[in-house]
């Protein structure tokens, strides 16, 4: 079984271009219905469409959200679709599988005094590491960046300072350009100054050198886990709440924040990278209150009062 998960993550990563966050929780979910598989004694290419209902079943007792059996559906979806098309087996056994209903709950954000907060906090850091997080912050929220593109910005993406935009590399390898703000851009000026003195000693790690935040770590640079602790940690500096902050919810901010001020989807959709505009439309209920909030603000017949006698 392994030897097949490995073929089928090499496929979607080459064919698809499928990010390595992506692969790796495709092959978590291939390995959970593994050792399902295991324990009831059955291979995955002799499995059935029984095997796939109990394993659904299984999944809904240990309380799994809709989200994560989603998701594990599509990696099942998906890898016996390649089983078939290899010639492994000939029919899908995943084809009953309906899939579960998935809450469409809206996105927590963070409203500008919280990002105030922050970014307060932030300049209360000592030496370089203030530059740094206040850089961190006005690019997740200023430019709408995903926690993995953030940390792992390297410095060939550094615009001109004639240039306004930044190209970022997203999901599947696809590159963007966001646009720049002068806020995000002063903090981007201000820490490259500083960048030097965060560099590791050349013995720890050359690598460290070609990211924008660089660091002592494997990867080379400021990682996803470092930056969620960062945001607690100035959360708690400025009396915010922890667990009502995170990297996701500043980029969520980014995106209510200009459907708020009028952005139309479809930009909003280019600016966060999403692929597709149905993952865009989350943020409908922002625009659907901005514009009831227009038409009652300025339409004649929503102004009507009763005359007087």
């Amino acid at each position: 079984m392994n030897a097949l998960i490995e073929a089928f993550l090499e496929m979607i990563g080459v064919e698809r271009g499928a990010a390595r966050n992506t692969l790796d929780a495709y092959r978590r979910d291939l390995s959970d219905f593994h050792e399902f598989l295991i324990a009831r004694d059955v291979k995955a290419l002799a499995a059935d469409h029984e095997d796939i209902e109990a394993f659904a079943q299984d999944l809904s007792v240990r309380g799994l959200s809709s989200t994560t059996i989603a998701r594990r559906r599509a990696a099942l979806r998906q890898f016996y679709q390649f089983a078939v098309n290899e010639g492994w087996r000939a029919d899908d056994p995943t084809r009953r599988w309906d899939g579960p209903k998935r809450a469409r709950n809206l996105p927590k954000s963070a409203d500008m005094a919280d990002i105030d907060a922050l970014l307060a906090a932030a300049s209360t850091l000592k030496g370089w590491k203030a530059a740094r997080a206040t850089c961190l912050i006005e690019l997740v929220y200023g430019c709408g960046l995903r926690v993995s593109e953030l940390v792992g910005l390297p410095m060939r993406a550094v615009p001109k300072p004639e240039i306004a935009a930044m190209r970022v590399k997203g999901k599947g390898g696809k590159e963007r350009l966001v646009p720049l703000g002068s806020h995000a851009r002063q903090a981007l000026d201000a820490w490259l100054i500083v960048r030097p003195e965060s560099l590791p000693e050349a013995n720890l790690n050359s690598e460290a050198e070609k990211f924008l935040f660089p660091a002592k770590g494997k990867a080379g640079h400021f990682g996803r886990r470092e930056f969620a602790r960062l945001l607690d940690e100035l959360a708690v500096k400025a009396g915010l709440d922890p667990k009502k902050l995170s990297p996701h919810v500043l980029r969520h901010a980014f995106a209510t924040h200009l459907v708020e001020g009028g952005a139309d989807l479809r930009s909003v959709q280019v600016m966060l990278g999403h692929a597709d505009i149905a993952t865009t439309q989350i943020y409908t209920h922002v625009a659907d209150a901005r514009l009831t909030e227009l038409v009652t603000r300025n339409h004649p017949l929503a102004q009507r009062t009763k005359k007087s006698p």
